[in-house]
């Protein structure tokens, strides 16, 4: 018999890497996950921005780091600066970086959601890429035909479930970009 546990392990990590990607994904609300894939160039190597200050929001559009170390400001504003992709453009007063989000355009949120569509079918194609895994598994395993087919079945309606969850939180996350 064929044991799915295997394949159900790397699905939820699949779908666990999605949850954290949608996190970063750009809302019309300033969030500290925003700034979860900046990285600083700080004491000689590239260190992630919440491992180097702290991150809090500041009347629901505004981000306010508060660096570990205030000699870190320039590189830290440099670096968010330099995420083209967030679009946001810190200042600092010696001590703290503000980090005003300005609100979406709706051609900005309809890029954001063609984004956010790319990472979807990653997944995908991971969930995909696990699938046929399983299945060279059940194929080199000396199954009897029913016992082929039943474990087959498995994996694809496993496939299925994770593919509706990750619709799921697309959608919601769709819907969240697209409020305003």
């Amino acid at each position: 018999m064929f044991n799915t546990n295997g394949v159900k392990t790397k699905m939820e990590a699949t779908v666990d890497r999605f949850k954290e990607e949608m996190k970063k994904v750009r809302t019309g609300r300033a969030h500290p996950d925003m700034l979860a894939s900046v990285k600083a160039e700080v004491y000689g190597q590239f260190t992630p921005l919440n491992q180097i200050a702290n991150v809090t929001v500041s009347g629901g559009t505004m981000l306010l780091i508060t660096p570990y170390d205030t000699n870190n400001i320039a590189k830290i504003s440099s670096a968010i600066r330099a995420d083209q992709s967030l679009g946001l453009n810190p200042s600092d007063d010696g001590r703290v970086i503000r980090v005003p989000v300005p609100p979406l355009t709706e051609e900005r949120r309809k890029e954001i959601v063609k984004t956010a569509s790319a990472k979807v079918e990653e997944a995908r194609i991971a969930l995909r890429k696990a699938r046929d895994d399983a299945r060279k598994d059940i194929k080199g395993m000396e199954l009897a035909e029913d016992a082929r087919k039943r474990a087959e079945k498995e994996v694809d309606d496993m496939i299925k479930n994770f593919n509706n969850e990750i619709d799921k939180l697309f959608a919601e996350k769709e819907a969240d970009i697209m409020k305003i």
